[in-house]
């Protein structure tokens, strides 16, 4: 199905309308019958990889047709909740070495936490499938998982964590993982120059702290900074400007409250914590980010693309240095919980919509 829409009819400004330009695009369907489709990835050869939350790597071929069968060789994945197969990454030299990572859920439901693989991909599937980092502790339930992954400059990469939602305090505690942003090599050892490196009680591979579910990711290399969102209670969505070895609050300081409308702090700051560049309250719950870097849309070249899941848009988001500038709902009209999106290598914006009969969406200038 074809939709067109105009974003200054179909969207909501929430910054500077002068700032906002007019801009006519397409949506059109290259995939259907998803199973909760969570990550997307482009191969160099015109090929992509969509993870299933239920514990496929599906594969589309250079046309666009997604092929019958999964990709075999995928880890065993704990499919509870919230928990499954999530992000999908090549390696930055993956044109020479095949290999990609994938984040998941491990374990039982009574002791489980996010995993992170790598493999090499071939035309028969994975092969060389290694565990290379396990989140600790081994915690029940099937919540938070946090699971994206971004490379960083030195080809080093970052996992992002969730708290498990059952053990909040503990994104406090650098005895163990939960809660956190960590950073690896991609053999899955600890960076020497890792902030809590040597630091008595901590983990190396911790890189940021007090997060409660980080959900989006990446470098910006324009800019040379690290972003990340994660989600909040009930308001208090964080986007944050990530540097190593910052605590970034949670659950000492938030703008949300608890489900049930009770408060997690009277607080919002307080010293030698970190305050978010931008949170939504209500809450839009993020999921996946992309900074938006092609040339079929011109006027949001460098812009932030937060998909989200209760808000159902994608939320464009124009940063002037640190300044949060100007926000923008995009494809609401839609109407459907949106897992990732992609800035793609053609320029268009691809988007993962959060359902058991989930859609690959292309969205493209309209003429």
């Amino acid at each position: 199905m074809t939709f067109k829409a105009n974003t200054l009819a179909a969207a909501v400004l929430l910054g500077s309308a002068s700032l906002a330009q007019a801009v006519e695009y397409r949506i059109d369907t290259l995939a259907e019958g998803l199973n909760q489709p969570w990550s997307l990835a482009f191969l160099p050869d015109g090929r992509m990889l969509v993870t299933e939350r239920a514990g496929q790597l599906r594969l589309l071929d250079a046309e666009g047709q997604l092929q019958a069968e999964p990709l075999s060789g995928v880890p065993e994945v704990l499919v509870e909740r919230q928990g499954g197969l999530f992000e999908v990454a090549l390696d930055p030299e993956f044109a020479e070495n095949q290999r990609l990572f994938l984040s998941y859920a491990c374990g039982t439901v009574d002791a489980n936490n996010t995993c992170l693989a790598s493999a090499r991909l071939t035309d028969n599937g994975l092969e060389q499938v290694q565990e290379i980092f396990r989140a600790e502790f081994a915690k029940r339930g099937g919540a938070h998982y946090g699971a994206r992954i971004a490379f960083m400059p030195d080809n080093s990469l970052v996992l992002t964590l969730g708290d498990a939602f059952i053990h909040r305090e503990e994104a406090q505690n650098t005895s163990n993982h939960l809660g956190s942003i960590v950073r690896l090599n991609r053999d899955g050892s600890v960076p020497e120059d890792n902030p809590f490196v040597g630091q008595e009680g901590a983990l190396p591979e911790l890189y940021s702290i007090g997060h409660r579910n980080v959900q989006g990711v990446l470098w910006d290399g324009a800019n040379q900074r690290l972003l990340a969102h994660e989600h909040g209670p009930r308001g208090g969505d964080e986007l944050n400007l990530i540097e190593a070895g910052k605590n970034y609050g949670w659950p000492k300081i938030t703008y949300g409250v608890d489900y049930s409308g009770a408060v997690i702090s009277p607080y919002t700051e307080m010293g030698g914590l970190e305050q978010p560049l931008l949170h939504w309250t209500p809450s839009i719950a993020p999921s996946g980010m992309a900074l938006y870097s092609g040339e079929l849309f011109a006027a949001w070249q460098g812009n932030l693309l937060v998909s989200t899941l209760a808000g159902q848009h994608v939320r464009r988001v124009v940063l002037q240095g640190n300044e949060v500038v100007e926000q923008e709902e995009l494809f609401g009209e839609l109407q459907s919980r949106f897992r990732d999106v992609r800035s793609g290598p053609d320029g268009a914006i691809y988007l993962l919509t959060d359902s058991p009969e989930g859609k690959l969406l292309r969205v493209s200038p309209a003429q």
